[in-house]
């Protein structure tokens, strides 16, 4: 999934231990339709700082329970030139992005996943 797979939440706590392999959670309410046992694989030791830990405030699940991550805002736009052809990118802004905050992604992608980043800057452009 790339920049798009799973990132971590919490801190949670642990409940029981189940088996070898896996251990039990105590997940909070805005968690309720994922099953509360994970495999150790899945799981992070705390981490004491909090700016890494991702709040559960405002945090999208889709029907298939992935993380939603969604651009905020476009920062910048810029067009790179390979042999033969133009490459049009745009700076975004991602929220609850941990790590980078910022990517450069193809404009024309962005464009048809998320149209509505671009019609406040393109109007501000005519005006």
């Amino acid at each position: 999934m790339g920049k798009f797979g799973p990132r971590y939440i919490g801190p949670i706590r642990i409940i029981v231990r189940v088996g070898k392999v896996a251990y039990r959670l105590d997940l909070p309410e805005e968690l309720n339709q994922v099953h509360n046992t994970f495999h150790m694989s899945q799981l992070q030791k705390c981490i004491a700082d909090e700016g890494v830990v991702v709040s559960l405030d405002g945090i999208q699940v889709d029907k298939h329970l992935n993380y939603v991550e969604r651009p905020m805002d476009v920062l910048e736009t810029k067009v790179t030139v390979l042999q033969n052809k133009e490459v049009h990118l745009v700076k975004v802004k991602w929220e609850h992005r941990k790590g980078s905050e910022w990517t450069w992604e193809t404009e024309t992608e962005m464009r048809e996943h998320y149209l509505d980043l671009f019609t406040a800057a393109d109007f501000e452009d005519e005006v």
